[in-house]
């Protein structure tokens, strides 16, 4: 999904595995035949996954939790260290959640380092701490939560409400019953890309005849929500743009162009059984300020377990 974050349009929509519509678009016998094949393909083509399927959007959401930790005050100095634990005990409970790895610098780790090497012992503490009620204030600012209409039918992404403070902390970090769609986590880039305004997604700009007249009022852009102040957002800009620069998304990169983007790599199953949901959200603003903001994720992919992650799949590479 790729979106125009100052006007809301919609510039891209990808969902595979899909299928060709001339297949069935005939109206002789082989259409039903083909059109009840596509309905009962196990990979499910017809299936619209960037706007009708959400998925765990696991690290990407730590966008979020930054937005309310330094909006509530958790966190006042993005480069300052926090006291922040490795691993975090869950709250009422004796599990410990570690990190990817045992050599990430998580321990105590300002929100740029955390943001930036992904650490989810932070931000799961930093939930806790928000409460789910502030949480849930927030992850609506960023359209979650709603259905919406573009004018396709889009199913909402959801935070779960009237939970405990260990689930909480798992939902802030993208994971427990949190669920996005591919659109909303572009509209997550997008806030952050627009100074923290939100604008209302759109398909349809305008109607036209077979004569190319236009019929229909084009769309005006209009502002969805005030996500996150201006003084939130560039922050989190920053921080994004250390992610690509140092981080997890390095291969993000592209040069002459400020890219500022976050990894997810979601857990799938039970007991995580299955292959991980590999996410990367962006943005990125050349140097004439044209701006783009993407959001990206791979599911059920073929991959090696231990080679799925967003910085692999899902971010952009120059091998691909």
């Amino acid at each position: 999904m790729a979106l125009d974050p100052t006007t809301g349009a919609i510039l891209a929509l990808v969902s595979t595995p899909s299928y060709d519509p001339n297949s069935f678009a005939s109206g002789d016998p082989s259409s039903s035949t083909a059109y009840e094949k596509l309905l009962t393909d196990p990979s499910n083509p017809m299936l619209n996954r960037a706007l009708r399927q959400t998925y765990p959007p696991g690290s990407t959401f730590k966008l979020v939790t930054s937005a309310a930790a330094l909006e509530t005050g958790q966190v006042t100095d993005i480069n300052a260290p926090t006291d922040s634990p490795n691993p975090y005990l869950l709250p009422g409970t004796s599990t410990y959640l570690p990190n990817e790895s045992t050599s990430d610098p998580c321990l105590n780790a300002s929100l740029t380092v955390a943001l930036t090497y992904s650490c989810n012992t932070v931000f799961a503490k930093l939930g806790a701490e928000i409460g789910n009620a502030r949480m849930d204030q927030e992850a609506v600012k960023f359209g979650f939560n709603a259905a919406r209409d573009m004018p396709v039918g889009v199913v909402p992404s959801v935070f779960q409400t009237g939970i405990n403070s260990s689930q909480n902390a798992l939902s802030s970090i993208g994971q427990f019953d949190t669920a996005a769609t591919p659109l909303e986590m572009a509209m997550v880039s997008a806030a952050i890309c627009n100074n923290g305004s939100l604008m209302t997604p759109y398909l349809v700009s305008e109607l036209r005849a077979s004569d190319q007249s236009v019929v229909g009022n084009p769309t005006q852009p209009a502002q969805l929500s005030q996500a996150t102040t201006p003084q939130v957002a560039s922050e989190i800009q920053t921080m994004m743009e250390s992610v690509v620069q140092s981080g997890t998304g390095v291969t993000a990169q592209i040069p002459g162009v400020t890219v500022g983007g976050k990894t997810g790599t979601a857990q799938n199953g039970v007991n995580n059984s299955g292959n991980p949901y590999a996410w990367f959200v962006s943005w990125a603003k050349n140097s004439s300020g044209k701006e783009i903001a993407v959001a990206v994720v791979v599911a059920n992919s073929s991959t090696q377990r231990g080679d799925i992650s967003g910085e692999m799949l899902a971010a952009p590479s120059p091998s691909r």
